[in-house]
């Protein structure tokens, strides 16, 4: 027998009657205000939100909490990695979007959504309790498409945690609750554990950069292959790599802990560049862990210029490189063409981000990941609480740990 909306109302009435007393119209008015779709009750009027509000300084406010629309998901936000654009926003302002609520690598549990709201972004069903993470806010764009093919990245959209501040308030997920709009990208990660889906972000950011490599038709299972810069982005490449079956890794860093953990990420040789001195003694190094032959690809995942520079010294004839690490403008770079990119015919190809695609590739990467027993949870060092998002910035800066996350309790 089927059941409308007004029989579902009725019914919800009854109960709330036999269980609430006098109270149950209010209770039954928060249920009706917050979409139908969640228990009365069970949400707080207000969301708490960490706005930076000026260079160096973020608040943590208090917003109303929006009424669902038909459309929106609203998602109790559990955790969320500080990026290094966040930190880039949060040092300079480069994007000029303050005050603004940051956080885009965040994840949390669907707690309210509209009646249209049925399935995610990848055709799976959606429900209340669900753990989700949002990709893209779609422009009027039709290439980007869940089908994209790796023609569009994320650069031709918005994301939460870059918007600027609105109405909503709610648009980043360093906060409790997030408003997800209509027209939003979504994705059903319960079956990922936390530490998990907080690196979802990130390890789409490598999942499409080996993906842009592989366009290059070079790297292969035997290939040699170099990672230069061994923060989260860099440790990530190499579990990456070493996912697809690669074992011929060389990680290339000046931190003698980043390089230690690179070996527990796949690189079965590192090479410290503070213990030696030039370039040719740096390339010589790199030369002699690959049994004496030079990279056959490489990735360089810094926003160093000095270091872009480097890397092609490390590359063999033929060779490849993928540059992903300046997400933002870090300054120019002074190569030789003739004697770096021509002469050596260098296939190069950039990597900025993501595609919408890319995020279910991910899902499947972090599951292989931990299947083999690579300790990618462990990236994450730091933990602090949404009161303590300044202190977590300012870890983020000092670089004295690997990932740092917000993560409510």
């Amino acid at each position: 027998m089927a059941v409308n909306e007004q029989d579902v109302e009725k019914i919800v009435k009854q109960i709330l009657n036999e269980i609430g007393g006098t109270s149950s119209n209010a209770a039954f008015n928060s249920y009706s205000n917050l979409g139908g779709s969640t228990p009365a009750g069970s949400i707080p009027k207000t969301a708490h939100v960490a706005v930076l509000v000026e260079k160096e300084r973020f608040e943590v406010k208090e917003y109303p909490i929006p009424p669902v629309g038909d459309d929106d998901i609203l998602v109790r936000v559990e955790g969320c990695g500080v990026c290094g654009t966040d930190a880039h926003e949060f040092k300079r302002d480069p994007f000029n979007l303050i005050p603004v609520a940051l956080g885009h690598e965040g994840t949390g549990e669907i707690v309210a959504m509209g009646k249209n709201v049925k399935k995610d972004s990848a055709g799976k069903d959606l429900h209340i309790g669900d753990k989700v993470v949002t990709c893209m806010i779609f422009k009027d764009d039709p290439e980007i498409t869940m089908f994209d093919m790796n023609k569009q990245n994320v650069g031709g959209a918005d994301v939460y945690g870059l918007l600027p501040d609105d109405d909503y308030h709610l648009n980043g997920w360093f906060s409790d609750y997030i408003f997800v709009r209509g027209g939003s990208t979504i994705f059903n990660v319960s079956d990922l554990d936390l530490d998990s889906r907080i690196l979802i972000e990130p390890s789409a950011v490598l999942v499409h950069a080996v993906e842009r490599a592989k366009t290059t038709g070079i790297l292969k299972f035997n290939s040699r292959v170099a990672v230069q810069g061994c923060g989260p982005i860099g440790l990530l490449c190499i579990a990456v790599l070493r996912t697809m079956g690669i074992e011929n890794i060389t990680a290339i860093d000046g931190n003698p802990g980043r390089l230690e953990f690179a070996k527990k990420m796949g690189a079965n040789q590192t090479v410290n560049f503070g213990d030696y001195q030039g370039i040719e003694a740096l390339t010589k190094a790199v030369y002699d862990s690959f049994g004496g032959h030079l990279a056959d690809f490489a990735f360089q995942c810094t926003g160093n210029p000095k270091a872009h520079a480097n890397i092609y010294k490390f590359i063999r004839n033929g060779g490849g490189l993928c540059e992903l690490g300046f997400f933002v403008n870090g300054g120019n770079a002074e190569i030789n063409p003739h004697f770096d990119l021509c002469s050596k015919e260098i296939n190069l190809v950039g990597s900025w981000v993501y595609t919408l695609r890319d995020y279910g590739t991910t899902f499947d990467f972090l599951k292989r990941a931990k299947g083999i027993g690579l300790p990618v949870a462990e990236l994450i060092t730091h933990r602090f609480p949404l009161q303590e998002i300044n202190e977590a910035l300012k870890t983020n800066l000092a670089m004295t740990g690997l990932k740092i996350a917000i993560v409510n309790q």
